[in-house]
C-alpha cells in the first residue's frame, strides 16, 4: 500500500539556525522558509536524491509543534511520510484493520498542496506516521 518515503519531518527550535546547518555544513539544497497557517508551521525542505527532510518550526502558540518542542526542546524527529496511491483507500484499508486515524479522518491539504492524513504513533511502534497521496 504505501510507496516510496516522502520525507522525514523534524521539529526544531531555531529555523534559521537549522536551515544553515543543513546548507551550510552538509551541502544540501534548501528551501525558503514557508508559512503554513493552517497547521500552525513553518516548514523548510531540504531537498536530497532520494528524498527530503522538512524542517517544521511553530508558527502561533497553539501550534502543535510549540507542544512537541516543550516535551523536546533541542527539536527532533516529529514524522515520517509515505506517499499512497489513494488516500481515501489507505485510510479506509488502514481504519479496517484497527489503525487509527487522527483528526476527523478526513484528508487535510499538506505543505506539498496534496491530500494527507496522520496515523496514531501507539498503531506504528511509537511513530507519527503522514500518508500523502502521490
Amino acid at each position: 500500500m504505501i510507496g516510496r518515503l516522502n520525507h522525514v519531518a523534524i521539529a526544531v527550535p531555531d529555523l534559521d539556525q537549522a536551515s544553515a546547518l543543513y546548507r551550510d555544513t552538509l551541502g544540501a539544497k534548501v528551501s525558503a522558509p514557508q508559512a503554513q497557517p493552517k497547521h500552525g508551521v513553518t516548514v523548510v525542505f531540504v531537498e536530497l536524491p532520494n528524498t527530503k527532510i522538512e524542517l517544521l518550526h511553530p508558527l502561533g502558540a497553539d501550534s502543535p509543534i510549540a507542544a512537541f518542542l516543550a516535551r523536546n526542546p533541542s527539536g527532533g524527529i516529529h514524522h515520517v511520510c509515505y506517499e499512497v496511491p489513494d488516500i481515501l483507500a489507505a485510510r479506509d484499508r488502514l481504519k479496517a484493520t484497527g489503525a487509527r486515524v487522527l483528526g476527523d479522518g478526513e484528508p487535510k491539504i499538506g505543505a506539498h498542496d496534496k491530500p494527507v492524513l496522520f496515523l496514531h504513533p501507539k498503531d506504528f511502534a511509537g511513530t507519527l506516521v503522514e500518508l500523502e497521496q502521490a
